[in-house]
């Protein structure tokens, strides 16, 4: 079967349930993370040193301490309490050089568990408290996942964020800063922030723009709200792939569009319980989507908070979900298929992942 119509799928490997995938197999294989918030993912110690440095005064000042208080890797009543721990990790990203070490270390972190192709996503108007710059807030980030790439080999984008629940009018300043930084580090504009009660139809202007101007766009879908939400992202916005979408199988319709357009869902599984949008990991609706031949991608949400990382996301896939070698190998080549980069750049990185792949698994 070829991937893009052009690069061959690797051979699969012949399916056995009953064999054990272990953690080193998951950390070699190569990956993508098309689903990662800037600040959910700092390095604990880095939030410490950066307080420390900064003299900004935190809810602890251990480790242990301060991974308690922003409830890490633990399930909470629901979003909106998740999102709480916000506050804490944007308190030390409000200077340039505290978001290009962020950048940084995330994406090297990335690197050692062999994520070839990253995706960052971040709200900049959330990183002005101290009166920083759009385009300051912008050009640091990309400056630090630039030093990343020299380093480790690890090639990265950024996804400009606007906020469901701060204005529709400052999703607009955030859908021009994208169109002004396309290609130049920017590839693509997300709605995130809270769901309920705010809908993605209100920042229609943001998506108009963002279409207009032939830059990718996702939305955060479907994870608080149900599948009316992801309709919005997908039929009002033109959003080109949905965050999470946990919700999509109440709408059956829905579902088969999904299906016959080939829309990549970026899944997070560990940030679903946590959130509560699943009840547990054997609630998740992974399977489903997969078996149902839907364009299934795993991804980490936010590192830190969460607790995790794209090694983690698929074990716990094999582990909880029953995904074999062959069902991994999808996932993974989905992500491949669906990074927001330019067609003859995807197909290449297609080629190369495909051949690690055989690599590998053998």
């Amino acid at each position: 079967m070829s991937v893009e119509g052009h690069t061959q799928t690797p051979p699969p490997p012949p399916r056995d349930p009953n064999r054990k995938i272990e953690r080193d197999l998951i950390k070699k294989l190569p990956k993508t993370d098309l689903h990662c918030h800037l600040d959910g993912s700092l390095r604990l110690s880095t939030v410490l040193e950066e307080a420390e440095r900064q003299g900004i005064r935190l809810p602890a000042d251990t480790p242990e301490g301060l991974a308690r208080a922003i409830h890490m890797g633990e399930v909470c009543a629901d979003l909106e309490q998740y999102l709480e721990a916000f506050k804490v990790t944007l308190s030390v990203l409000q200077r340039a050089e505290a978001l290009e070490r962020a950048a940084y270390e995330l994406a090297m972190d990335c690197a050692t568990e062999n994520v070839r192709w990253l995706e960052v996503r971040y709200a900049p108007i959330l990183h002005q408290r101290e009166g920083l710059r759009l385009t300051t807030i912008v050009e640091a980030v990309v400056s630090g996942l630039k030093s990343a790439e020299r380093d480790s080999g690890i090639r990265s984008g950024v996804i400009l964020c606007g906020v469901r629940n701060i204005s529709a009018g400052s999703s607009l300043v955030l859908a021009e800063l994208a169109v002004a930084y396309k290609n130049q580090g920017v590839i693509g504009f997300d709605l995130a922030g809270a769901e309920y009660n705010y809908p993605a139809k209100d920042h229609l202007a943001a998506f108009q723009l963002i279409r207009k101007n032939n830059v990718n766009c996702t939305a955060h879908a479907g994870e608080a709200y149900g599948p009316e939400s992801i309709q919005q992202a997908i039929h009002n916005c033109g959003a080109h792939r949905i965050g999470h979408g946990t919700r999509l199988r109440e709408d059956g319709d829905l579902l088969n569009y999904f299906a016959d357009h080939r829309v990549p869902m970026e899944i997070c599984l560990q940030s679903n319980v946590q959130t509560r949008a699943v009840g547990s990991l054997k609630e998740h609706p992974l399977p489903f989507y997969l078996d149902y031949g839907l364009r299934v991608t795993l991804n980490t949400d936010n590192r830190l908070i969460t607790n995790t990382t794209c090694t983690n996301e698929i074990l716990l896939a094999h582990e909880h979900l029953g995904l074999d070698l062959q069902d991994i190998i999808r996932v993974l080549m989905a992500g491949f298929k669906s990074a927001f980069l330019p067609f003859h750049e995807r197909k290449a990185l297609l080629r190369q992942a495909s051949q690690e792949i055989s690599d590998v698994c053998g």
